[in-house]
């Protein structure tokens, strides 16, 4: 158990939301992706490049034919007075799409997450999930449920401690243990040795250390799928929140080998692993955003697959950003990527509602790469690029397209406002852009709205700037999807000039869209954030086949919280500020955080690698 020290800061910080560490550094030599003076060459590849400004391109036709229900493939305090500004989706256009088929189109069940059993007092584990999902709520076709399994579950038998007289070393005893795969869900006691789940039991276990966690829910720990590189001050916030996995598959700014030899050093509390990022190997080519000629982009895929090899568990490229990124070089990604079976994961071109149908042409050119190469594709926080205000279209689309049998997932975060840097282009003609104002906008950490004035100040010193340009409606439309996984996109660093996302999406999560909302079922609102992500990635790396349950021979990453009073507490005011309710975090069976308070101390993670190379 070691000491709970209080959090310590320290000096080194990563990229974090839309690549932070690049900005701060390359905001005045004017290779950042997203630096707003920036041109691109005219020279672009035959065929590839981006519509010129203000012109659209062509789409792909949608496949004909009905779509059926696949299987799977794979927050707390009120929310601020800001938040719950209303965004640019019209209630009335999305009632009318719904109407003329959305269900059978896009949102039939894959496989539902568990609803549970009625096993526990609402006064202690708090409500249990209901039959009905937000998915099912908006589908006219459903898939049977399966029963929920009166047996505790087992992944890796030959791991299982079945000796009624062992001594566990860590017991978590008379929890609500909750496990999205096989839906086991029922008081229990699970125990632990090493870093490894080795019984549940419905009987009372024995152990050196025992954690009573009656009233509590006993997960499996949070995977964030879309985060940052650990910068040994952010991940205890990450912990603080429950996730006990931090991938970045919004890209590493380091070669796989350094990023790799840095974690070992740092020694991060969670696990680690990411994407590696196409624009990092444009900047060492001097391609920077430009068009590439066909040699750097052969190079770019050159040295994808060397950090592929080396572990990375996916390729990202940011074609809003990268503007010069061509459909030729994403499709030469995709082709890596299919080749090595890791995802190629996208922030998408457009994430403007002017023209309305410009979203859907960035959802239909992710679609084309995975239809050509037969490549994975993850769509990135498709919230604030691909489905602001157009979500109901962009789920039809990605429904669509999984039912032609492409492998294509996405992820979204719990919050109706998105950031990036004041000096990225996405906020050239913004009020255009998003139909917002001036005072639709504020820099992060502090507590108030922008002028004209302030906000050509917060462009000139290139502060994280939220946005307040997504409705409600955005997120709970992405969460009827029953293939919708939750990211964060963000890491604290010790700025604290960050999205609120940083240090609360999870919690927000249960403790707003499950607790108060009723958006989702708990076992649902789990499953989006430890079995899929951990399915999606489970093929590729024998590590993450282990997480992402609470199973017998699983790896021993758990999250315990209280199913009562889990919310984030921080804001776009206030973002440093740890969720209320995660009481007990443990990786590979070491607590990392016990009492509700972090140990420094104890530094347990391990690399998340394709192929655990």
């Amino acid at each position: 158990m070691g000491n709970h020290v209080a959090i310590r800061t320290r000096s080194q910080e990563c990229p974090e939301d839309e690549r932070q560490q690049d900005h701060k550094q390359h905001r005045d030599s004017g290779d950042s992706p997203s630096f707003h003076a920036q041109t691109v060459p005219t020279r672009p590849l035959p065929g590839g490049s981006p519509p010129p400004k203000g012109q659209r391109a062509p789409t792909c036709p949608e496949p004909a034919g009905s779509v059926a229900p696949m299987t799977d493939d794979h927050h707390p305090g009120e929310q601020e007075p800001d938040e719950q500004e209303p965004g640019p989706a019209s209630p009335t256009r999305r009632r009318v799409l719904i109407g003329l088929g959305l269900g059978a189109a896009s949102l039939g069940m894959l496989r539902r997450l568990p609803t549970g059993r009625n096993t526990t007092p609402r006064s202690s584990a708090g409500p249990h999930p209901t039959t009905t999902s937000a998915a099912s709520a908006t589908s006219s076709t459903t898939t049977p449920e399966r029963p929920v399994p009166d047996v505790p579950p087992v992944l890796d038998g030959s791991l299982a401690i079945v000796d009624d007289g062992h001594v566990h070393d860590v017991v978590i005893s008379g929890g609500r243990v909750i496990d999205p795969d096989s839906r086991f869900d029922a008081v229990a006691h699970v125990g632990i040795d090493g870093d490894t789940i080795t019984r549940i039991s419905l009987d009372p276990l024995a152990g050196a250390t025992t954690v009573d966690a009656g009233g509590l829910v006993v997960s499996p720990g949070f995977i964030d799928i879309l985060s940052y590189p650990p910068n040994g001050y952010g991940e205890w916030f990450k912990v603080a929140d429950g996730v006990t996995t931090n991938l970045c598959l919004h890209g590493i700014d380091d070669t796989m080998a350094d990023f790799l030899t840095r974690g070992d050093r740092n020694e991060p509390p969670v696990n680690y692993g990411g994407a590696t990022d196409q624009y990092e190997h444009r900047k060492a080519l001097g391609a920077n955003i430009g068009y590439a000629t066909e040699a750097q982009i052969a190079d770019l895929v050159a040295l994808a697959e060397v950090d592929v090899l080396a572990g990375a568990v996916g390729i990202h490229e940011q074609p809003e950003y990268v503007i010069g990124v061509t459909f030729e070089e994403m499709l030469a990604h995709g082709r890596v990527a299919a080749r090595l079976g890791v995802p190629l994961c996208l922030h998408l071109r457009h994430s403007r509602i002017d023209p309305p149908s410009i979203q859907e042409e960035g959802i239909d050119e992710a679609v084309r790469v995975a239809r050509e190469t037969g490549c994975r594709i993850h769509i990135e926080h498709i919230n604030s690029a691909g489905g602001t205000g157009r979500m109901v279209e962009a789920i039809t689309q990605v429904d669509a397209a999984r039912a032609e049998g492409l492998s294509i997932t996405a992820c979204v975060y719990p919050y109706t406002f998105w950031a990036t840097y004041a000096a990225s282009a996405r906020f050239d003609d913004f009020q255009a852009k998003y139909g917002i104002g001036y005072g639709d906008l504020q820099v992060a950490n502090t507590p108030n709205r922008l002028t004209e004035a302030t906000f050509r100040k917060a462009r000139s010193d290139n502060l994280l700037t939220a946005a307040f340009a997504m409705s409600e409606e955005d997120i709970t439309d992405a969460l009827a999807a029953p293939w919708m996984m939750i990211g964060s996109d963000a890491i604290l660093t010790i700025s604290h000039n960050n999205h609120p996302r940083s240090t609360g999406c999870f919690s927000r999560l249960l403790g707003v869209y499950v607790r108060e909302r009723g958006v989702l079922d708990l076992s649902d609102a789990l499953g989006r954030m430890t079995i899929l992500p951990a399915r999606m990635l489970g093929d590729i790396s024998p590590a993450m086949a282990r997480r992402g349950r609470i199973q017998a021979g699983a790896a021993a990453d758990v999250t315990i919280f209280d199913p009562a009073t889990v919310v984030d507490r921080s804001s776009i005011a206030d973002t440093g500020v740890e969720s209320a309710g995660i009481r007990h975090v443990l990786v590979g069976g070491r607590f990392v955080r016990r009492d509700g308070a972090n140990d420094q101390d104890v530094r347990p993670g391990i690399p998340i690698l394709r192929g655990d190379t």
